[in-house]
């Protein structure tokens, strides 16, 4: 090995095999969980500062692993979808075995952390999640399309997590971030499903669209009960008039994005360009809704001085 090389392990270097580690907890998807969680904690009361650090890293843990779990669950079906085949588990470059014992070594890693530097009911709020999102929702994709539903339900729990970590109950703000990051989802991942449709089914996967009517009617639905809610935080004290406006054009938007039409021509592109639509919007969404919480927080405690 010459000087300055980094080792090699299996016929990879220690760097590409730490990379793979990281690749298994989905970094990007860990991030946005992680952007929705600070959001619960820094609107919820209480002082923030190291406890918040803390509970951060803890729930990074408990989502990775969780990603780590899904890809350890799901390495023969992501060895099928061209989006997920490069995955380190699909591509052969981790064994089984690694990947489940990293996936539970962040999970032991993870309970300490929510449990110190939140309590008891964010640790258990992070737990459910985990336990849903491993135990029911993954295997559930394989025989019903109402996967989708039950996927929901961990995706919006890291807000509510954050602000029962910093002291808020299961009540007022962190119910509604909840219930906003929940219906969020719906059109998010139905939009996603509209794109990678002949994937998931070569793979065998059921969250897939049978009629693109239904769908597009699902979408502005759920796009719509999103756009109520969100607002729900103003009248609690929670949002002003920057939140007022990120929550209402945000939710326009992409109820517009939901209800506009097919364009004229080639159905099948017609609705994938719908799909890409939809997702770009409600990829915008999401951080500059959670921007705008934090906006908010930070200002009334800058009134308060």
């Amino acid at each position: 090995m010459s000087q300055g090389a980094l080792p090699r392990i299996g016929g990879f270097s220690l760097a590409a095999k730490l990379r793979d580690f990281f690749l298994l907890t989905k970094p990007r998807v860990t991030l946005m969980v992680l952007w929705t969680a600070l959001g619960g904690a820094w609107l919820a009361p209480g002082p923030k500062g190291l406890r918040t650090i803390g509970f951060l890293l803890g729930t990074a843990l408990i989502v990775g692993s969780a990603n780590a779990m899904n890809c350890w669950l799901e390495r023969e079906i992501d060895a099928k979808m061209e989006r997920t085949r490069n995955r380190p588990l699909a591509a052969g470059r981790l064994g089984a075995g690694t990947a489940l014992i990293w996936a539970l070594v962040l999970w032991v890693g993870a309970l300490p952390l929510l449990y110190f530097f939140g309590n008891g009911l964010a640790l258990g709020l992070g737990l459910a999640a985990w336990l849903i999102y491993v135990a029911i929702y993954t295997p559930m994709k394989r025989v019903s399309p109402l996967a989708l539903f039950v996927g929901a339900v961990p995706g919006a729990m890291p807000p509510l997590m954050g602000w029962t970590a910093q002291g808020g109950g299961l009540q007022g703000g962190g119910l509604v971030l909840f219930s906003t990051l929940f219906f969020w989802q719906l059109p998010h991942f139905l939009a996603i499903a509209v794109m990678r449709e002949e994937e998931y089914r070569a793979a065998g996967l059921r969250i897939v669209p049978t009629h693109f009517g239904l769908l597009r009617i699902q979408s502005v639905a759920w796009s719509l009960a999103l756009l109520v809610t969100s607002i729900v935080l103003i009248p609690l004290g929670l949002g002003g008039p920057v939140y007022a406006c990120l929550a209402f054009g945000g939710g326009v938007a992409l109820l517009l994005a939901c209800a506009q039409p097919l364009e004229e021509g080639d159905v099948e592109r017609a609705v994938k360009e719908w799909g890409r639509r939809v997702f770009k919007v409600s990829l915008l969404y999401l951080p500059a809704l959670f921007g705008g919480v934090g906006v908010e927080a930070a200002l009334q405690r800058l009134l308060l001085f």
